[in-house]
């Protein structure tokens, strides 16, 4: 079989125009970048259609080193509801360069089932990350200007919180020191990066309904606190029009095609572990006008990307999802019940059932919420009819949930048709119930991130470091306390331990830290040790990406 970007290369794609005109959306509402991408105005969304049309969410079980192809998954959900007539418009979250050129390659799908013109996505695209980027830093540089200027007036701030980002895995600019050198380089300061979808502007992006919204949460962007303890905006420096100025732009949604010319919004919003990773509200609503049936993501597990797309994402938005897609792989089931990586390909009926207890656990997680569940069997070559008949008798005769298989990566449309007819039938016949939140806004901080650790992810105790419970502090004297929280955890399990693949009920999890995202919205609750600036392998996939005979290879 053809590579992912070969099959991209090879496919022949409609002009963005047909696509645009086929939506129904105004010519005069969207720009065009090239032959087969185009911005479209925030006008063009429509609240009275999005009312009538239906929100599938795709997520996924614990993802593994092996993949899961939640992506794939609903590009393939999409393909195949055209195939049997309905209507369907797939949302998803732009890929990181840090991931493409670090562990994965990609992330616009797989096979048959892509988002395209993939390169283009996979690397600059409209420019989105890098305004994000620019945006953040922006601020970064004017934060250090004001208190460089303003110094000799006895301006100070004792705690600095606002970092820089970069859309690169860099480890060794994680903690950097500023401003060294004679004293016209700066005030001599402690800083860091972390990776460009961890920034709070993308969370912003995010969330943003409006270029006035816009411009208020950026005003809002919480910078740090002087020797009173008085917090510090972005707005006392009266810069937020100019740093919405960068952004106005990229705070439109983009839209391409997949692999069978099906309209795609691909907007912001990578990272569930460190981020609360899900596409832009303003690309699903987009979604949601225009096709009878939104298909959208949320990143990792269900744990991370589901959790924070219901809590977060569907709290300030409004949202209803009428269906949830959990996709499993048996090659994912197989590690979560000990089968040693280098024999999750090998025929292993037993293997696999030892991994049913994260599958179950997913299920419990999402039944909470009032979620019709559809398990998706997303089928590789070396799966064995009998192990796909123990995955399917356990999902409909123990768990009694829906059970289709997924093979929209070798087939396409054709290959999804069977999980599009059991979310169809899902849908009409008895879609989710009345989404039921895991906490109320008027919770206190600690009691929402006990309802997420304890009732998600099994944690027996929850402690504060004295970091963390110092910036809870802020957040109550900031009267913040009604924000939801966003949980940064490993992805790799649901403790705060990557290497532990096993059932990890009544762990510990300690919050290291917390993060004030009063811009966005949220409060940012740091779990164990994970970092918001991630590595590079050591093989890193850029040693795999090259151009040869000017064609791009490896973004696969």
């Amino acid at each position: 079989m053809k590579t992912d970007i070969e099959i991209a290369q090879s496919t022949k794609l409609r002009n963005i125009t047909d696509i645009v005109d086929e939506l129904g959306i105004p010519s005069d509402e969207t720009e065009q970048y090239g032959r087969y991408i185009a911005k479209v105005s925030l006008d063009a969304i429509h609240e009275e259609r999005i009312k009538q049309h239906h929100l599938v969410l795709v997520t996924a079980i614990s993802p593994t080193k092996a993949g899961i192809g939640k992506t794939t998954v609903s590009v393939g959900l999409a393909l195949g509801l055209n195939r049997i007539g309905k209507k369907a418009v797939v949302a998803l979250r732009e890929p990181s360069l840090g991931p493409c050129f670090g562990q994965k390659g990609g992330a616009c799908g797989g096979g048959y089932a892509q988002v395209l013109p993939m390169d283009k996505i996979n690397l600059h695209f409209t420019g989105d990350f890098h305004a994000i980027t620019s945006a953040n830093n922006m601020i970064a540089a004017l934060l250090d200007n004001y208190l460089y200027q303003h110094a000799a007036e006895g301006f100070r701030l004792k705690q600095v919180l606002w970092r820089r980002v970069m859309d690169v895995n860099d480890r060794n600019l994680r903690q950097i020191i500023t401003g060294v050198g004679p004293q016209t380089n700066g005030l001599l300061a402690e800083s860091g990066f972390d990776i460009t979808p961890a920034s709070e502007i993308m969370a912003i992006m995010c969330f943003a309904t409006s270029l006035d919204d816009l411009k208020t949460r950026i005003g809002n962007i919480l910078l740090g606190f002087d020797y009173n303890d008085k917090p510090f905006y972005v707005r006392d420096m009266g810069v937020e029009g100019s740093i919405a100025v960068l952004l106005m732009d990229a705070l439109k949604p983009n839209l391409v095609q997949t692999t069978e010319g099906t309209p795609a919004f691909v907007h912001c919003g990578p990272f569930a572990n460190i981020a609360h990773g899900c596409n832009s509200i303003v690309a699903t609503k987009m979604a949601l006008t225009y096709g009878d049936y939104a298909v959208t993501e949320a990143g990792f597990g269900a744990d991370l990307g589901a959790e924070k797309f219901y809590d977060i994402k569907c709290r300030k938005a409004g949202l209803q999802p009428d269906a949830t897609v959990l996709v499993v792989t048996l090659q994912a089931l197989k590690m979560h019940g000990g089968v040693p990586y280098e024999k999750i390909k090998q025929p292993d009926v037993a293997g696999a059932a030892n991994g049913f207890w994260n599958l179950d656990k997913h299920v419990a997680n999402l039944r909470r919420y009032g979620q019709h569940i559809i398990v998706c069997f997303n089928q590789y070559k070396e799966d064995t009819p009998d192990e796909i008949e123990e995955v399917r008798r356990h999902c409909q005769e123990e768990l009694h949930v829906d059970f289709a298989i997924n093979n929209a990566f070798t087939e396409g449309g054709k290959g999804a048709e069977q999980l599009a007819e059991t979310v169809v039938k899902a849908v009409e016949r008895r879609p989710s119930e009345p989404l039921r939140l895991l906490y109320k806004d008027d919770d206190t901080v600690e009691s929402k991130i006990e309802a997420v650790a304890r009732n998600i992810y099994g944690a027996g105790s929850i402690t504060y470091t004295k970091k963390a419970r110092t910036q809870l502090s802020h957040v109550y004297d900031l009267h913040l306390q009604h924000l939801p929280v966003c949980i940064a955890k490993t992805q790799y399990s649901f403790s705060t331990d990557a290497k532990s693949y096993g059932p990890t009920d009544g762990f510990r999890l300690e919050v290291s830290d917390i993060v004030i995202n009063a811009g966005a919205g949220m409060i940012v609750a740091i779990a164990g040790s994970i970092l918001r600036m991630p590595g590079l392998p050591k093989e890193p996939q850029a040693n795999h990406i090259d151009i040869v005979n000017g064609e791009i290879v490896g973004l696969s």
